[in-house]
């Protein structure tokens, strides 16, 4: 009962506005979208949310979708999980670089901010009606989406308590040891499959998109892929974070529960997950238990193409086997979800999405999207005594009328993890989506000629399922929309699954001692894949592998890497494969660090990432010694203590084949996509000429620049100046806005803050602004003279911002600054940023740095 995937049903769903619009493609032929099709009337291209928003005036927040969609086919064909993905990304790059150029040029003109994304090409943008209808009348826009805020799926459990260890309430009293599995666990028979096939999940990496993962719980850490298995680890490519919500390190977090509950589910230890010895990476879509829509597109990019902690420097060939989204809003389409699971699957990403916890045991169509939309594989609920959760969504959808839920899974009651190294116990279809998704990994590592197969993947999902005949909301006693296909049991389905794979296993020691080396990394890479597993703590491992020629290497810090080439599979041959490592020697590492200036940067950490090394940092003089640091190819990390200011952080190779010397030079600091660099130079005050009409508290008054200005890719010839010590590019004021860390999305965006903070300008106060130089190099400065705290108004600072003709650079510049906290920027922001307030560089938030000295340049990264 699998309804196939279709693209061109895919930009349907991108047309229906309401549930009332989703019932009218119901009940009639839905047109293809070909090259030769008629346009689409503009009326047609609007949706009714924002039509909505947008009629009396006001602005609203919503996304452009772009006609050009990415051909994926080749990457289809690609026989591995990396090129998959790679190939993946590299169109739909491509065909997003190519179609959006010609819209965001025209953004660009109009001083709009806007954020990008390829994964859906598609552009978020915040405008009028005006804007909206002008935008409906371009030749390359397919439809105009109101930006929506979903969330995490309730926890329906009433009585959910938080303990500090497992009541293992309906877990096996039969099973013995720390696997004696949860209730849903054994109810799946995930605990055959561990002892029938030896198998729980080795090799395979699954994500979430939820609310972030507590990475350290005692049951998860282990599975983490960020953890380099000797105490150190590794978050860049492994968590992301578009929220900002865990802070700049890049360390995960959640402040939710719902992200570390739903990870447990899947991989946890001790009986609590499916797939125990799979790895974990996460995204954090949601910034609590809202998810708004800009997070989950950057959430979903992510998936396909993991980046650090800064969301640069993409590497597909990272993206993770399996992803679970146990997320959704009754009655809300999420329309760029379609392009994204046509994306993930594309690049063989299998994905389990929740149905949703709006039924009530007995009305049909109560799923909701996304897990109700037709491309996704739906999961409802059921609980330990066998029946179907009442909370559970019913089908048809209610979106497209496919046939909804796809399978159902343990739902109520789950105990799982929690954050604060603790354990909960609650229900919904969120609790029941991660046994699937568990259940793909155990699929796969037992299988691996399925891994990447998702039609193939979720047929043999369906034929497993014990059916339960429900059929008040249509179908039959096989499939029906209350069950599905029925009750997963993913024993059944791995029984059903082609079973060519060869066991490898064996033991990595120290090659001196024999001692067993336990997380040490185990890669086996033929021609067509690369698998890898962690050593368990007897220096253990297992894989299954497809049949072939494979090189196995193993390594960790302190010992050399371990090879062994050309080793041949076959079929029906289980092999043990034992590597034993050679520790290699220690040395010192010393040097000194340096801020952007030249001058000896006290209170810098210095680390060698990715290793077990104890971090250091600078002394008075800039020095620092590392006493003992294994031989081998290493990046050093430099980083400046807060406020960082220009100090940017310093990333290089460190080679140690003997004792090391390392001098380093901190970078200047750079915006996140390079576009603006800041470095401290030397002060030379423009006096202000012309005044300005600009006085007293909360106000702004338009300025016109001499010059055109070009900011964020974008070209001005006016900018408001605000009491509050602001240039704004985009509005007037707006409000009484109080001081942020930039960059933020919130309002104002694209502004400079040359000293935002709480001022008044009274008859002892001045704006005044001034043309220095001949046309081609001229300097235009917006002072400020003797601006008043309204916090103390005896108390007075001096500031300017200098536009510079000929390099494009904004240098921000002070006067008068005396040893007072409030003067030295204790309650300003200093910085600049982008129009949509993604991006830009916050040189101090409420940081006392400022002095008569201090001019900050920030420059175009083309001049």
């Amino acid at each position: 009962m699998h309804m196939p995937r279709s693209s061109r049903r895919r930009r349907a769903v991108w047309a229906a506005t309401s549930l009332t619009a989703a019932a009218a493609l119901l009940s009639s032929p839905i047109p293809a979208l070909a090259d030769s099709a008629p346009p689409v009337p503009v009326s047609g291209k609007i949706d009714a949310g924002l039509a909505s928003a947008v009629r009396d005036g006001g602005d609203a927040r919503f996304f452009v979708v772009l006609k050009d969609q990415a051909d994926l086919t080749a990457a289809k064909r690609k026989t591995s999980h990396a090129q998959a993905a790679e190939a993946a990304y590299k169109a739909l790059r491509d065909t997003a670089d190519k179609g959006q150029r010609s819209l965001t040029a025209f953004l660009d003109k109009k001083k709009l901010g806007h954020q990008d994304y390829w994964i859906a090409n598609t552009v978020q943008v915040t405008g009028d009606q005006a804007l909206v209808d002008e935008l409906a009348k371009r030749s390359d826009v397919a439809r105009i989406v109101k930006a929506r805020t979903y969330r995490l799926d309730g926890m329906e459990t009433s009585d959910s308590k938080v303990t500090a260890s497992r009541t293992r309430a309906g877990a096996d009293s039969s099973a013995t040891g720390d696997d004696a599995p949860e209730w849903g666990v054994k109810d799946i028979e995930a605990d055959r499959v561990w002892s029938q096939y030896d198998d729980r999940g080795e090799g395979i990496v699954i994500a979430n998109v939820d609310s972030g993962v507590q990475y350290n719980h005692p049951d998860l850490v282990r599975q983490y892929r960020g953890n380099n298995g000797d105490g150190s680890f590794t978050h860049d490519y492994n968590f992301y974070d578009p929220t900002g919500v865990c802070g700049a390190d890049g360390a995960p977090c959640d402040n939710n529960g719902h992200g570390t509950h739903t990870m447990g589910t899947m991989v946890g230890s001790n009986g609590i997950g499916v797939a125990p010895n799979a790895k974990w990476i996460a995204a954090k879509g949601c910034e609590s238990a809202q998810c708004t829509d800009d997070y989950l597109l950057k959430a979903g990019q992510w998936i396909l193409a993991p980046t650090d902690h800064n969301g640069q420097n993409p590497r597909p060939d990272l993206a993770p086997n399996i992803v679970n989204n146990s997320w959704g809003n009754k009655d809300q389409l999420t329309p760029f979800y379609e392009d994204i699971i046509e994306a993930w699957n594309s690049a063989g990403i299998f994905e389990a999405f929740a149905a949703g916890n709006d039924g009530n045991g007995v009305t049909c169509s109560t799923t909701h999207p996304p897990g109700s939309q037709a491309d996704t594989y739906g999961v409802g609920a059921y609980d330990s005594a066998g029946k179907i959760s009442k909370f559970s969504g019913f089908g048809p959808s209610p979106i497209d009328g496919s046939a909804k839920p796809n399978i159902s899974a343990p739902g109520s009651n789950v105990q799982s993890t929690w954050p604060g190294s603790s354990y909960n116990t609650i229900s919904g279809t969120s609790m029941a989506t991660p046994h699937v998704a568990g259940a793909v990994a155990l699929l796969w590592s037992a299988a691996p000629s399925l891994i990447g197969k998702i039609d193939e993947t979720r047929a043999l999902l369906n034929q497993g399922a014990r059916d339960v005949e429900d059929t008040h909301c249509g179908g039959t006693a096989g499939m029906n929309n209350v069950w599905g296909e029925g009750k997963l049991d993913i024993f059944a389905s791995v029984e059903k699954a082609p079973h060519t794979a060869v066991t490898v296993s064996g033991k990595v020691t120290d090659r001196t001692t024999g001692t067993a080396l336990s997380g040490v990394t185990v890669k086996a890479t033929s021609a067509a894949t690369t698998r890898s597993v962690t050593t368990a703590g007897d220096g253990s491992y297992r894989l299954s592998l497809l049949p072939g020629t494979y090189s196995f290497s193993a390594g960790s810090y302190g010992y050399a890497t371990g090879t062994v080439p050309g080793v041949e599979l076959t079929t029906g041959q289980p092999l043990t494969q034992d590597i034993s490592l050679t520790a290699v020697s220690t040395h010192k590492v010393s040097g000194s660090v340096l801020d952007v200036t030249g001058r000896p940067l006290a209170k810098a950490t210095v680390s060698v990432t990715g290793t077990p090394v104890e971090a250091v940092t600078t002394n008075s003089q800039g020095l620092f010694t590392l006493p003992k640091v294994a031989e081998g190819a290493y990046t050093l990390t430099v980083t400046p203590a807060a406020p960082v200011v220009c100090n940017g952080t310093y990333t290089g190779a460190l080679r140690i084949d003997g004792d090391e010397t390392a001098d380093v030079r901190l970078p200047n600091r750079t915006d996140a996509g390079g576009t603006y660099s800041c470095a401290p130079v030397a002060s030379s005050w423009v006096k202000g000429s012309k005044s300005v009409d600009l006085t007293g508290d909360e106000d702004s008054t338009k300025i016109s620049l001499p010059f055109p200005v070009r900011y964020y890719g974008a070209t001005y010839t006016s900018a408001s100046a605000t009491t509050n010590g602001l240039v704004d590019f985009l509005q007037p004021r707006l409000g009484d806005y109080v001081n942020k860390a930039l960059p933020a999305p919130g309002q104002p965006n694209g502004v400079i803050a040359a000293f935002w903070d709480d001022l008044t300008l009274d008859r002892t106060s001045s704006v005044q602004t001034a043309v220095t130089g001949k046309t081609g190099s001229r300097k235009f400065a917006i002072v400020w003279n003797k601006a008043a705290f309204v916090s103390d108004p005896s108390v007075r600072v001096s500031f300017e911002v200098l536009f510079d003709e000929a390099t494009g650079a904004v240098t921000l510049q002070y006067q008068g600054i005396g040893n007072n906290v409030s003067q030295r920027g204790g309650s300003a922001t200093t910085g600049i940023e982008n129009q949509a307030g993604t991006d830009g560089l916050g040189s101090s938030f409420n940081e006392t740095v400022l002095s008569d000295a201090t001019a900050l340049r920030f420059s175009p990264k083309d001049i």
